[in-house]
């Protein structure tokens, strides 16, 4: 059964956030489609851990957002919020926009991480290999292009919003835009420091990735050191939600060793 979402406050920043399972906490930081439902691969990634999955501030609404204009800022408020958790290190897992915060968070500050997993993150570009601009696609290109199954996209395109939903959605993309429209989705300065992250660190990439190419994986192997990457077949910019247990899976493997 999927948790209902509760209220999280760090400060003076309220949103909302899913929480279920035991064990040491994994923090899941969403992409820049907004808060994720409940799914089989966070049920599968409770089976072990503590889950938490919070929402951006700024997505949903953009009342909790006045003072977040920038992904540093969104990795500052992740760094209050680990502090407010008070445990122990927690495992830290970042999707697209979410893998560019976690990155941003890490080479600040690893000291309440135990570990990072990245998922067809953003955060860098490689010259030479354009990215896709999901800011001028329509919404029939976007479904179409975030995923290798078309299957998906087809029940995305099928989804119908109640005005809440809309609403919702609507302050996503305002959100979304604010934190990656210039540059497009990365931070220029950030490979300089990817060095800093010390910790184990595991990258997983859709081999069709139409946003954000999987011939990134090489580059982030050689700014992180360590890091471990896989690359899954058949797949696109969601592996966690097109390929959920091969991706959780993956995950799960290779925090069994830390």
């Amino acid at each position: 059964m999927a948790p209902q979402p509760i209220q999280h406050r760090v400060r003076d920043i309220g949103v909302r956030l899913f929480r279920a399972g035991n064990g040491r906490p994994l923090l899941f930081l969403h992409g820049a489609g907004g808060m994720p439902p409940w799914s089989a691969f966070f049920e599968k990634l409770a089976g072990r851990y503590d889950v938490l999955v919070p929402e951006h501030p700024g997505f949903g609404t953009p009342d909790n957002a006045k003072d977040i204009k920038s992904v540093a800022d969104l990795a500052m408020y992740y760094l209050d919020f680990l502090d407010a958790l008070d445990t122990g290190p927690v495992h830290l897992v970042g999707h697209s926009l979410g893998g560019w915060t976690a990155a941003e968070i890490a080479v600040r500050n690893c000291s309440r991480l135990a570990s990072l997993t990245l998922i067809s993150p953003a955060g860098i570009r490689v010259k030479g290999i354009p990215c896709g601009d999901n800011f001028i696609w329509s919404h029939e290109e976007t479904a179409r292009n975030l995923y290798h199954d078309q299957a998906f996209a087809e029940r995305v395109l099928a989804q119908t919003f109640t005005e809440e939903e809309a609403d919702r959605a609507l302050a996503n993309r305002f959100m979304a835009t604010r934190l990656g429209w210039e540059p497009r989705w990365f931070n220029p300065a950030l490979e300089r420091w990817l060095h800093r992250i010390k910790l184990p660190t595991f990258l997983i990439w859709g081999a069709d990735d139409k946003l954000l190419p999987s011939a990134y994986a090489k580059r982030w192997q050689e700014l992180v050191p360590g890091l471990a990457a896989d690359l899954i077949p058949e797949c696109g910019h969601l592996p966690q939600v097109e390929k959920a247990d091969v991706a959780a899976d993956k995950i799960l493997r290779f925090l069994e060793g830390k």
